[in-house]
């Protein structure tokens, strides 16, 4: 109300305080009047390491091209340590987790490639399959959504909520939704929301073309240098299971931590100790695996002549390279994120025919109810890969 107006009122003889306060109690009787939106539980995040469920709104009813799923498989990223933790830039509390597959609860009205009932791979990425960056298999960059929208990282990602939660909307869901073939375990295929694509783009684009050039070419998959590190190593072992599953004769893998090179050992991956990379052939194809600058400097250094290193990256602002050996070695270098949505496909194949089989990753099998105590201990220990399921 106005001073203008409550100046008319006063002269007409109106209490506006009187009139205030009707105002202000026919507002909540009406408020309480509406029905109240649904409910649901979320797991939150919030440093150190401290897990809870929260009550939080659930998701409205999906818009004409969107959909509601729940989740029933949850799987850790090998980022999710750091996050908990505290030890990266995306801000605490937040609803955590953004590998899952899901039953898809409502659809919009225009959506035609999903149904209700029906399993689905979610994408930890938004993207609207529509735009250029889309069309061009660039779902990382979709420009109808802020830049590096995804789900389980509170804001750092847009307010799209995690996968840690009894349910998630989906904008896009004809163009993000990805159905699992009948059949397949939902927790077999948990990670193909985000790290088994991350393992697969770093050797599918490349491997192919290197071996039909050299039979014998050889992949080095550099992980963990350090004495102690706080990623976890599912990447460089979902890496080294595709490369094996498109044919390479050889594949080895770099770490200091002895559980994830008996990990790599009993896939058929050749475990070297950090010790011994300095002894190690330099390699067609080198995953820099490491997310440090000591690790990419290394991998560089171990790419062999006309050879590709890709690198996941990592939250450093600043890395050195070898240059001199790059441009004396025709060495291609590749730092990205992992076109997730655009990937999916091509490694749920290899999966859906028995190649790739990345179960065998796993190390922690647990309920989503139990999901405090299970990723509290994943935090705390060399967990590499733990999965929840409804």
């Amino acid at each position: 109300m106005t001073a203008a107006v409550g100046r008319v009122l006063l002269e007409r003889g109106v209490d506006v305080r009187r009139t205030r306060l009707l105002d202000a109690a026919r507002d909540r009787v009406q408020q309480r009047r509406r029905p109240s939106r649904p409910r649901m539980r979320a797991l939150i995040a919030s440093g150190g390491g401290r897990l809870r469920w929260r009550d939080v709104p659930a998701p409205p009813p999906p818009g004409p091209d969107a959909a509601v799923v729940r989740p029933i498989a949850v799987a850790t990223c090998d980022l999710d340590r750091a996050v908990a933790l505290g030890a990266t830039p995306f801000p605490l509390p937040l609803n955590i987790g953004h590998e899952c597959v899901a039953e898809v609860l409502a659809v919009g009205e225009r959506v035609t490639s999903v149904r209700p009932g029906q399993r689905v791979a979610v994408p930890f990425q938004i993207s609207c399959g529509d735009c250029v960056p889309c069309r061009a298999g660039a779902t990382s960059n979709c420009a109808s959504v802020p830049p590096i929208s995804m789900y389980g990282f509170g804001v750092g990602g847009g307010h799209w909520g995690g996968a840690l939660a009894d349910q998630l909307a989906v904008p896009f869901a004809d163009a993000m939704l990805v159905p699992l073939p009948d059949g397949m375990d939902p927790v077999a295929a948990a990670s193909l929301a985000d790290t088994i694509c991350d393992g697969y783009r770093h050797i599918g684009p490349y491997l192919p073309a290197l071996l039909e050039r050299d039979p014998d070419a050889e992949v080095l998959i550099v992980a963990g240098l350090a004495p102690r590190t706080i990623y976890s190593g599912s990447v460089p072992l979902y890496a080294g299971q595709v490369a094996l599953a498109l044919g390479a004769r050889r594949v080895r893998l770099v770490d200091s931590r002895a559980h994830v090179r008996a990990a790599a050992a009993r896939l058929g991956i050749q475990p070297l100790r950090p010790a011994e990379l300095r002894r190690t052939p330099a390699a067609a194809l080198v995953v820099a695996a490491t997310a440090t600058s000591r690790g990419l400097w290394a991998a560089l250094s171990k790419t062999a002549s006309d050879g590709m290193c890709s690198s996941v990256g990592g939250l450093h602002r600043v890395g050195r390279i070898p240059v001199g050996v790059l441009y004396g070695r025709n060495v291609s270098l590749r730092v990205a994120r992992t076109d997730a949505r655009a990937v999916m496909p091509k490694a749920l194949a290899l999966i859906a025919d028995g190649r790739f089989r990345p179960e065998q990753v796993i190390s922690t099998f647990g309920s989503l109810d139990d999901a405090p105590r299970l990723l509290a201990g994943h935090y705390r220990t060399g967990d590499i890969k733990t999965i929840l399921s409804a």
